[in-house]
């Protein structure tokens, strides 16, 4: 009896340990997607914020502004790129490996250009204006080249099996065309029954090669074959 508690504490201790981890991973896992959105959020807010102020403000801050976007924009395109091709090209780890160097200098330059759109002094900020343009553009073409190359990669690998795969079919095709076997290689010729004598034929056509097929008995209906998902089910015919 004691024996039978034991095993019974043991087994509800157990029950209890496991319900608690998995209500730990369900509250994590919860948290991480509120998170995200949260995060998904906050990106479609400040990108849109970005472009009104892109396009309906003038001067340094429209500039910023502009900057900003082109960055982030660019940044973005080329990570999904890179992430969603090293499921199918594992050569692209190195190239996510320079990417997340870049992204360090990316993250440096937005955060610089977010602290400069809070800044009174026009005039300061845009004399570093040139400045943040250059470092702009040396981040967002080397995110652009790797960009490109990746896809360009893709796109060649999907052109090379493509090509591959017509000339298989071609040479299926070639196959299924060959008419060079004549008709009656192709079907066997009746054998007369042993002790029977085998029916004479005409010289004057050739033999018509024949299916070992029995015939149906009279009135019987042949046994219905397998249907296809194209075939029509046969009407059942009508008596009276």
């Amino acid at each position: 009896m004691e024996a039978f508690i034991i095993v019974a504490l043991v087994l509800l201790f157990a029950f209890l340990g496991l319900g608690a981890y998995v209500t730990t991973k369900v509250v994590k896992a919860a948290a991480r997607g509120v998170d995200r959105t949260i995060s998904q959020a906050r990106r479609t807010v400040e990108d849109t914020t970005l472009k009104a102020r892109s396009f309906g403000q003038i001067g340094v801050p429209g500039a910023l502004a502009t900057l900003r976007l082109d960055l982030r924009n660019s940044m973005r395109a080329t990570q999904q790129a890179l992430y969603q091709g090293v499921q199918t090209d594992a050569s692209l780890k190195e190239s996510i490996g320079l990417f997340e160097r870049l992204s360090a200098h990316g993250h440096e330059l937005d955060d610089e250009l977010k602290r400069l759109e809070a800044e009174p002094d026009r005039q300061r900020i845009a004399a570093v204006l040139p400045d943040l343009r250059e470092r702009t553009a040396q981040i967002t073409q080397a995110s652009d080249s790797l960009r490109w190359a990746a896809r360009d990669r893709a796109r060649r690998f999907a052109e090379d099996d493509l090509s591959y795969l017509s000339d298989q079919i071609d040479i299926e095709s070639g196959a299924l065309r060959d008419w060079s076997r004549a008709p009656s290689d192709a079907f066997p010729h009746s054998t007369p029954a042993p002790g029977t004598a085998p029916t004479p034929t005409s010289t004057s056509a050739p033999t018509t090669p024949t299916w070992n097929t029995p015939e149906p008995a009279a009135l019987t209906e042949p046994t219905p074959t397998s249907q296809y998902p194209w075939q029509k089910t046969r009407r059942p015919e009508a008596t009276t």
